[in-house]
């Protein structure tokens, strides 16, 4: 019987060094694309496909998110006062209810692998999905509602993935696939960050993934992998034999919101989603591709 997704998990205890000083006192996962921080898209997306409870895995300074998804009693207040409905919406848009969220703490900096297994109490036995919410993907239904869908088909272990050069196979875990139709590919195993030259395909994991919770037997272990951290994929490639594993090729475009290219590319095209907006992105874009400035060193 195949089991349904209705935990999440999100590790959100990254110091985010790529885009100091901003993130000197604000967690990465609440940059905004455009009007919204990065989390809240995952959490958006989580909703859509069915995910019931969420569970944060933190690190110090993180709290901004806590406070973002709870009540704020004094502004939604003056807001209704002033008649602001539209704004009241948007703020209440970014609540969940009591009981469906939970933090826990990431005390130390050991790896994806490890701040997974920070949330094995929560998950509780069941199968559980991951958000890693630098991956923003802009896609109709969302991602997670696409791999729910394939996953009610197939069962076991479902990962986003897609295709990138092969030279660029050391930036990701990469799956060996033995059987792909295209949209849903089989894999007898994965490795993290191959060199090109011995990568067993270009099919890279990206964010997103469906675990069953036999994953923490491995991660329990807490055995070192890639750059000296305990890996998610390592574990997940020991299941493989035990449970089926599947790269599922999803519709939309996805952006590594944890670079800056990235970052300034997401804005961009979300705005460009937006009605009034989309113009006015457009003549500021000419503006500057016409006169290109040197702002500072």
């Amino acid at each position: 019987m195949i089991r349904p997704v209705r935990k999440a998990v999100f590790p959100v205890a990254g110091l985010g060094t790529r885009f100091l000083p901003a993130t000197k006192a604000l967690p990465k996962e609440m940059l905004t694309i455009v009007d919204k921080p990065l989390i809240q898209y995952a959490v958006e997306e989580a909703l859509e496909a069915g995910i019931e409870e969420f569970v944060f895995v933190t690190g110090r300074g993180k709290t901004t998110m806590e406070d973002h998804f709870d009540h704020a009693f004094e502004l939604e207040q003056v807001l209704g006062e002033r008649g602001k409905d539209g704004a009241l919406r948007q703020v209440a848009s970014a609540t969940l209810k009591p009981g469906q969220i939970s933090f826990t703490r990431q005390q130390k900096p050991l790896g994806l692998g490890h701040a997974i297994w920070c949330a094995r109490n929560f998950v509780a036995g069941e199968p559980f999905a991951v958000f890693l919410a630098d991956d923003l993907i802009l896609g109709k239904p969302g991602v997670l509602k696409q791999m729910v869908d394939a996953y009610n088909v197939v069962g076991g272990n479902v990962v986003g993935v897609e295709d990138v050069p092969r030279e660029m196979t050391n930036r990701y875990g990469i799956l060996d696939v033995v059987e792909d139709d295209g949209r849903l590919a089989r894999a007898r195993g994965l490795v993290e960050k191959p060199d090109p030259a011995e990568a067993p395909s270009t099919l890279s994991i990206i964010g997103r993934y469906i675990l069953q919770p036999e994953v923490f037997e491995h991660l329990e272990r807490h055995e070192k992998g890639a750059g000296g951290e305990i890996q998610l994929t390592d574990a997940i490639a020991r299941t493989i034999g035990d449970i089926p594993f599947y790269g599922y090729r999803f519709s939309g475009d996805r952006f590594d919101c944890g670079s800056r290219r990235g970052f300034i590319e997401a804005n961009i095209a979300f705005a460009m989603q937006i009605d009034g907006l989309r113009d006015q992105v457009c003549d500021v874009l000419k503006k500057y591709s016409r006169t290109p400035r040197k702002i500072y060193e």
